[in-house]
């Protein structure tokens, strides 16, 4: 991943596998796999980075978010979220700001948060994508 001012507390390794929910106080990179969904207090302004060697399965919450891995599942970034040129998501995607690499591989829906709130940023987002999911399956 590119050099970053983030500062990660808590690493996963490229040969840990971690199966179960995630509920983070601190920054985590994560480089080997998680099955199951990721979720930062939502007070907090922790930052998940998925690193190239990074796969997740499951949803994903925090402040922001960085993706040069694999996420099969939504992530709700209340700031920001980047995805690196190699990376591939299958999930929808909520943000403040977006950075998306030529190369990096998006499937689902992407919306931007309106709120100035974050918590309600998050949650209206959230109420977003599943509006849209209704119109999507009742067409």
């Amino acid at each position: 991943m590119a050099a970053s001012s983030e500062k990660f507390d808590t690493i996963v390794g490229r040969t840990t596998t971690i199966q179960g929910n995630l509920m983070l106080l601190d920054s985590v990179r994560i480089d080997g796999r998680v099955v199951g969904n990721i979720e930062a207090a939502p007070d907090c302004k922790i930052a998940v980075a998925i690193g190239p060697t990074g796969e997740v399965t499951g949803d994903i919450k925090a402040h922001r978010v960085m993706v040069a891995g694999k996420v099969f599942g939504h992530i709700h970034a209340v700031d920001r979220v980047e995805f690196q040129k190699d990376s591939c998501v299958q999930g929808d995607v909520s943000y403040g700001s977006i950075a998306v690499e030529h190369g990096a591989k998006l499937s689902g829906l992407i919306i931007q948060n309106k709120a100035l709130d974050e918590s309600a940023s998050a949650s209206g987002a959230q109420a977003a994508i599943q509006s849209a999911q209704s119109t999507k399956n009742n067409s």
